[in-house]
């Protein structure tokens, strides 16, 4: 039986080819099969043409139902990876933000077909900074909610209670963030995952919820970033606890 190819989830970033990673652009060159997004900009399309690969275009056009077409990308994966194919998944911006990132990886998972997530620079904070906005400035604001344009704005109120919160800068704080939330409404059985050194070598990850957390990951000391919500469910779903 022919051993299984490889599949990476990866990000194209905001448009601009100068913008992909240095990791994108070498898994690019090295691949059998590129599946690029809607989203991807021109000029990457371009690009991948230069390189004269099995190039396919997976995109969704507006009104097309997304989880059909979905389930055909997932199966181009899954054919491509069992005959042995280096696969590239390339999605505009960030693959683990609104891109359905998390929906292939659960799948490859499933299927038992070796993945990795290559990440990507999102247009959330890159789109704003190439136009002169900073998300955050000491003297306006200091957070940020990502939302959905598709969901109602009464959903975007209930963010602090319901969606995923990212939290920047807060380890030496985290024990009083969470117990703020708590007592803003919060559950406490909310899912919470510390993740120090992100992306190193060094990377750990501590899980916990919004009740325990702080005791868990008191020996963090190394730059963190915090998430909060159900999405860390899905790590346990891709293998990794």
């Amino acid at each position: 039986m022919k051993k299984p190819g490889k599949v990476y989830i990866v990000g194209a970033g905001p448009g601009d080819p100068e913008l992909l990673t240095i990791k994108a652009m070498r898994l690019m060159e090295e691949a059998d099969v590129i599946l690029y997004d809607k989203l991807v900009g021109e000029k990457i399309v371009e690009l991948i043409k230069k390189l004269r690969k099995t190039a396919i275009y997976v995109g969704k056009n507006s009104g097309e139902k997304g989880m059909k077409r979905q389930e055909e990308i997932n199966e181009m994966m899954k054919s491509f990876a069992l005959s042995g194919k280096t696969v590239v998944r390339l999605k505009g911006g960030d693959p683990f933000v609104f891109g359905r990132g998390g929906i292939e990886a659960e799948f490859l998972t499933k299927e038992g077909i070796p993945f990795e997530v290559v990440p990507g620079v999102s247009s959330i904070n890159s789109v704003p900074a190439s136009a002169g906005i900073p998300l955050t400035h000491p003297g306006f604001s200091s957070s940020v909610l990502v939302v959905a344009g598709r969901d109602d704005v009464e959903e975007w109120k209930n963010a602090p209670l319901k969606g995923t919160i990212v939290i920047l800068m807060g380890r030496d704080t985290l024990e009083e963030i969470c117990a703020n939330l708590i007592k803003a409404g919060r559950n406490p059985e909310t899912p919470v995952a510390v993740v120090e050194n992100g992306t190193t070598a060094n990377q750990r990850v501590v899980t916990g919820n919004l009740k325990n957390i702080a005791k868990r990951a008191r020996d963090v000391t190394g730059p963190a970033v915090i998430v909060v919500g159900d999405v860390v469910k899905v790590r346990k779903n891709l293998g990794f606890e």
